[in-house]
């Protein structure tokens, strides 16, 4: 009789203890945004802005969504900060970005389509040349220093963050001492003409890649090639 009267006192009805209840309703539209919002990358094309600037080896970054554009039959709109295309894939949206804010002021387009598109950290992908790689190698990082390039220096001081993913077009460093700086704003050479476009076309996989296979498949795949 006591085990029966302690044990009808002490019970809890069932449904006050399930987890389930327990747990902070999550409604639909929320349920969507936060699924919109993982599958939205904003892709980031470093460069100057300028006619004189289109064919120069600084500006590979908007090279790479050039080419890409033009190959899926996208346009670039003028926005605030820069020019931008939206190109669907997979199911994904990857939101192609060229600053106009010329390249030490990179970081503030980035910044601004970042919070304006609700993108996480994770989904954004910089694309810049660098010297300390051979003419089309590829090297892609979650994250690192700014290597001495401009564009990513403020990106790093507007994000206050290096944990972004870069992706490093190799441009070489076939220069003179002192001449660094014509090299980085001349234009391609002959030998290399002829064999950017085979790179183009591997830098716009990555880009797709990156969205669809995720981080480290990308740079498994990618790395070195």
């Amino acid at each position: 009789m006591i085990k029966w009267m302690t044990k009808l006192f002490s019970s809890t009805p069932k449904e006050e203890n399930t987890e389930d209840n327990m747990k902070p309703e999550v409604h639909e539209h929320q349920k969507n945004n936060l699924k919109n919002v993982s599958k939205k990358y904003l892709i980031v094309g470093l460069g100057n802005i300028g006619a004189e600037y289109v064919n120069t080896r600084h500006n590979i970054g908007f090279k790479v969504l050039d080419f890409l554009a033009k190959k899926e039959g996208l346009s670039f709109e003028t926005v605030k900060l820069g020019a931008l295309a939206e190109y669907k894939f997979k199911g994904r949206t990857f939101l192609l970005l060229k600053p106009n804010t010329y390249m030490n002021l990179s970081g503030k387009a980035v910044k601004y389509w970042m919070d304006k598109e609700n993108i996480p950290l994770e989904n954004i992908l910089v694309i810049t040349d660098d010297l300390n790689l051979s003419f089309g190698t590829i090297r892609i990082k979650p994250k690192g220093s700014d290597g001495g390039h401009n564009g990513l220096k403020n990106i790093n001081l507007v994000l206050n963050t290096q944990q972004y993913t870069r992706f490093r077009f190799g441009i070489s460093d076939q220069f003179k001492k002192g001449q660094q700086v014509d090299y980085v704003l001349g234009e391609w050479d002959e030998e290399e003409k002829a064999k950017l476009t085979e790179r183009l076309e591997v830098a716009s996989e990555i880009i797709k890649s990156f969205g669809t296979a995720g981080l480290e498949n990308t740079m498994t795949t990618f790395n070195g090639k």
